[in-house]
């Protein structure tokens, strides 16, 4: 019997998930957490510095930001991830609650006039809307994966149960209110519904309403008031001189300084001068731009292409639905996220204030990022389970 236990062929069918993580994503996200930490660390240490403060403040947050991340996407591959459908309706609470929690007053903090984020001893902050993108997507494959007896796609029926379980989340975001975070949800769940192979129509309707829901957003004051001049900001550059328009104009005078080779680490005057507020978070690809040149960026976004690239081959020959859906939505997640951020530090797309994924500082934004690519790694190394 104890022979049988410890025989070779036991060990390997314990040891094979291991075994089976997506080498190309494993060192593709190394890589752009090293780097974002050096970018992190180049934003911050002269400024800090010049007024007394410890210049490694925030590049020691970020690390370690980057080492529970890494023990969260650890932790996320341990369980199978098949079994998550059983704890959907858990996963999904938690999000929900997480988002109404920041609703409450004293508990919820205000930060660039969203009302998203908790405070933590220690001066550290968590936003639920963050790891809400995970229970929603979980959620949607869910029911997305779903099949009656006989059918090949999901039913109207399906359909309009997983967009009633996004609906609640993102309208709890919509209060906060933060609509990148809501713009990259609705990418996913749009992305989701036309993979899980509903009616064309379903995808169209969405888009419509995605369309409609932003101009009456706007029309009856659901956004905030900067939230309105960043949109005018993206039309018209000189319409918010002192503020969201001096930031785009900065953050492309910064990006198109580093020519192509760059000023050289750490020796970006317009980085190291603080012309780009929110350098470390939201524009972090200024720095890289001005500091990493035209080749130096060009990497990094090589990088995210490898993983999405990676991701959507996992995707591919994953024969479980529920596994094709989870994945279908972190691609989406990531592919937007990362198009958002790039194209608003050049303005090609409106400023959301939304990080740019594994490089951005922030602690929420990279938790989740983590956790999304376990993931990616879990249902790779299941997929022939």
């Amino acid at each position: 019997m104890s022979s049988t236990f410890f025989s070779p062929r036991r060990k390997d069918a314990r040891n094979s998930w291991m075994r089976g993580f997506d080498p190309v994503i494993t060192v593709s996200v190394s890589i752009l957490l090293f780097i974002g930490a050096l970018l992190v660390y180049a934003a911050t240490k002269s400024w800090y510095g010049s007024v007394g403060l410890d210049p490694q403040y925030y590049l020691k947050r970020h690390v370690i930001n980057i080492v529970i991340g890494l023990f969260l996407a650890f932790g996320t591959t341990v369980i199978d991830y098949r079994l998550l459908r059983a704890y959907t309706p858990i996963v999904w609470s938690i999000g929900v609650l997480g988002l109404l929690a920041v609703l409450v007053p004293g508990l919820g903090s205000t930060v660039n006039g969203a009302k998203a984020w908790i405070s933590l001893p220690g001066g550290f902050q968590i936003q639920p809307a963050e790891l809400a993108k995970i229970s929603i997507i979980i959620g949607l494959s869910m029911i997305l994966s779903d099949r009656a007896q006989g059918r090949d796609e999901p039913s109207h029926q399906d359909v309009a149960k997983a967009l009633a379980i996004s609906a609640v989340p993102i309208a709890l975001i919509l209060l906060q209110p933060d609509m990148g975070t809501v713009f990259i949800i609705s990418a996913s769940v749009v992305a989701m519904v036309a993979v899980s192979g509903a009616p064309s129509r379903w995808v169209a309707g969405l888009l419509i309403v995605a369309l409609l829901g932003g101009f009456t957003a706007v029309k009856v004051g659901v956004l905030s008031e900067y939230q309105v001049k960043r949109l005018q900001s993206f039309v018209d550059p000189t319409a918010d001189p002192q503020s969201s328009g001096y930031q785009l104009r900065q953050s492309r005078i910064t990006v198109g300084s580093g020519g192509i080779l760059g000023k050289g680490l750490f020796n970006g005057p317009q980085t190291n001068g603080r012309f780009v507020p929110e350098q470390q978070t939201d524009f972090i690809f200024t720095v890289a731009g001005e500091e990493l040149g035209f080749l130096g960026s060009s990497f990094i976004l090589l990088l995210f292409l490898t993983i999405l690239m990676r991701a959507f081959a996992i995707a591919r020959k994953t024969q479980d639905p529920f596994g094709r859906m989870v994945c279908t939505g972190v691609i989406a997640w990531f592919a937007f996220q990362i198009f958002e951020n790039i194209g608003m530090t050049m303005g090609l797309m409106p400023m959301t204030g939304v990080p740019l994924p594994f490089l951005s500082y922030g602690g929420s934004s990279m938790f989740a990022n983590m956790i999304g690519i376990g993931l990616l790694q879990n249902i790779h190394a299941r997929q022939r389970g």
